[in-house]
């Protein structure tokens, strides 16, 4: 495994950081760009594993956020946040000169390179997505289910377990890691609240306007899912691959039981995609 030490890159203008951004981001390998986008908590509570960055020729680019890890701390979280972190990695990209990429996003991350893969074919022509891997990816603005969640760790981020809390204060520091965790979880209280009726999902109904590549891994078990959102998903995007790991939650990738199986699902994805790439040129 090849690590590079390039750890920031300048952003003169960030719509997540609404100013000018320091992005802190790992690069592993080489090759392919393949951009891994973080959930909600950041990068090192669900972080890949040496296989998840060591795939033949592909170079795994991991940014964090504005708001997390390393990066620049001011954040912009509210309904739109997703919009607007995927407005930063756009820019993201344009700024390492990133002509084609393949995004991997988990969570909130897959949410954002659903948007990628929106924005890119529409307002930046500039980057040529080749592939999206959704994880764990959510549908519905409103989630019945996972809202006394969101609100409780909004008001209160130390009731979360002392090893969660140790994993987020290395990552996004003592002194911000409650402020990551909280306006999160408020930014998804107030995407519930400002719900229109006749589009209740998160994509304003243009998820099936993907024209990349689409492949959708989820848990099984994943506590974060509402009833019937695997199906409208399937239904919006009925090209997609779609692999359901057993037993697994919110994480397939990082998860002790089933991060074997998700790496060797998405090293077989990303495979196909390379050979694909190399027919086309």
């Amino acid at each position: 495994m090849i690590w590079f030490c390039l750890p920031f890159i300048t952003l003169a203008y960030s719509p997540l950081a609404g100013g000018p951004a320091a992005i802190h981001y790992r690069q592993f390998g080489s090759g392919r760009p393949l951009i891994f986008l973080h959930g909600g908590w950041g990068y090192e509570i669900y972080p890949l594993a040496e296989q998840q960055t060591s795939i033949p020729g592909v170079q795994v680019i991991i940014p964090d956020r504005s708001g997390y890890g390393r990066s620049t701390k001011n954040a912009i979280f509210n309904a739109d946040f997703h919009q607007l972190a995927a407005a930063e990695t756009l820019a993201f990209c344009e700024a390492l000169g990133l002509r084609q990429a393949m995004l991997w996003g988990h969570s909130d991350g897959a949410v954002i390179a659903a948007w990628i893969g929106l924005m890119a074919q529409e307002q930046r022509p500039y980057l040529v997505v080749e592939g999206l891997i959704l994880e764990a990816l959510h549908y519905y603005r409103v989630k019945p289910h996972s809202m006394d969640f969101f609100t409780g760790l909004a008001g209160n981020p130390d009731s979360l377990g002392e090893r969660a809390i140790s994993v987020l204060a290395h990552d996004h520091g003592e002194a911000h890691w409650r402020d990551a965790i909280r306006g999160d979880c408020q930014a998804w209280v107030e995407i519930a609240r400002s719900t229109d009726p006749g589009a209740p999902d998160l994509y304003n109904r243009r998820l099936g306007e993907i024209a990349a590549p689409v492949a959708i891994v989820h848990g099984e078990c994943d506590p974060r899912t509402e009833p019937g959102e695997i199906n409208r998903i399937r239904s919006e995007l009925p090209a997609a691959q779609v692999h359901i790991i057993p037993g697994a939650e919110h994480s397939p990738h990082s998860s002790r039981s089933s991060y074997k199986e998700c790496s060797g699902v998405i090293r077989h994805i990303v495979e196909g995609w390379l050979q694909r790439a190399q027919k086309i040129g």
